[in-house]
């Protein structure tokens, strides 16, 4: 399993991928379609990245740095195809995500879930994130969690 950041070529499986996991279990709503239709506009041209696991040549999970100031990104965006689950890749993801901000010297890096899924929040507490409270608006109908790491404590 190997992560690789954005490539074009790579973008209809960023829309697959989420299209899969957000139709499956709640409803796409607009924020999904603006960011689905078009990533490149919403998530790289302003200073994010969107990374991809790949098994062989296949992208097999995905996530986004989206960049919310000079010193926020938001975790989003991240799906895991389910004959790939539990084997780490949600993991592999995320810190990459976490390092990209580091990178870019973040302050931290958030995240918007819903309180039913409960790997994927078990995922994010072992990343080392932080239950805080949710925004007034979120954008997500489906968004009931708010999680945030804070890059610059411990260092």
């Amino acid at each position: 399993m190997i992560i690789v950041p954005f490539h074009p070529d790579l973008a209809p499986a960023f829309t697959r991928l989420n299209r899969e996991w957000i139709e499956r279990l709640f409803r796409l709503e607009p924020a999904d379609l603006k960011t689905l239709e078009n990533p490149v506009a919403s998530i790289i041209a302003p200073g994010g990245q969107i990374f991809f696991a790949l098994d062989g040549a296949e992208p097999v999970g995905t996530v986004a740095a989206v960049r919310e100031s000079a010193d926020r990104f938001e975790l989003a965006k991240m799906a895991v195809r389910p004959s790939h689950q539990g084997q780490g890749v949600g993991r592999l993801l995320g810190e990459a995500v976490v390092q990209f901000a580091r990178e870019a010297d973040a302050q931290s890096v958030f995240l918007l879930t819903n309180s039913s899924l409960a790997g994927a929040i078990r995922l994010y507490e072992r990343l080392g994130f932080r239950h805080g409270p949710l925004p007034p608006s979120t954008g997500y109908a489906r968004a009931d969690v708010c999680m945030e790491l804070d890059l610059k404590r411990g260092r």
